[in-house]
Order: C-alpha cells, then sequence, then structure tokens
C-alpha cells in the first residue's frame, strides 16, 4: 500500500489520476483494485505524515467510483471542485484534468 500512497502523493491539486494509472506508476501493472483497497486503508495522519489525496484517483471513464448518492461520492466531488476540477454529474474530462507526470522527475521523487 505504501507504494501506492507515495505514488497518489504526488498528484497535484487541480489533477486526477486514473486507479490504473496510479498502480502502473507505483510499479504494480494491472494492479488498479489494490489501489482502490489502498485508498481504504490511509492512516489518519497521512503516509510519512504528508496527506493522501485520495479524491484525486478517478476510474478509467473519468468517473467518481462511488455511488453517486454517497456521503463518499459528496466529499470527493467537493474536494475536487474545491480545486477547480471540473465534475459535471460523476464525470471528469481527463482531457482537461488527467495528471501527466515527467516520468523522470517522478523516479526521482519517488524512490521505492
Amino acid at each position: 500500500y505504501q507504494k501506492i500512497w507515495r505514488t497518489a502523493q504526488q498528484i497535484p491539486q487541480g489533477n486526477v489520476a486514473t486507479y490504473g494509472q496510479i498502480a502502473d506508476l507505483a510499479g504494480l501493472p494491472g494492479r488498479a483494485r489494490l489501489v482502490g483497497r489502498a485508498l481504504g486503508f490511509i492512516p489518519k495522519e497521512g503516509y510519512q505524515g504528508q496527506p493522501v489525496p485520495w479524491h484525486r484517483i478517478i476510474n478509467s471513464q473519468g468517473k467518481i467510483s462511488l455511488p453517486q448518492a454517497s456521503q463518499g461520492f459528496e466529499k470527493q466531488r467537493t474536494l475536487l471542485q474545491e480545486e477547480q476540477v471540473v465534475v459535471i454529474g460523476s464525470k471528469i474530462k481527463l482531457k482537461d484534468f488527467l495528471w501527466q507526470p515527467d516520468i523522470m522527475e517522478l523516479l526521482f521523487k519517488l524512490e521505492f
């Protein structure tokens, strides 16, 4: 889970990443579901004293995965909108908000 949390911490404010993207960048290709599971176990104090921006992670269709009527959905949508990410219904335009990390920069930041 620590690789996933550390990778998620790199997503800049105002951007989103997909579960699969985080899995790939964390060195866990094909493990998108594991990313979802890891997000449910983030320590309250974050990871290594830093918050893990779970709300910036969405599914590959550009949608918030939580059920629309749920409290978690509302919280995620609100947090994204506070970062100027446009959410229409449950959808975010990936072409406008998808995180496109510089791989060399990531290699130095993540230090697995």
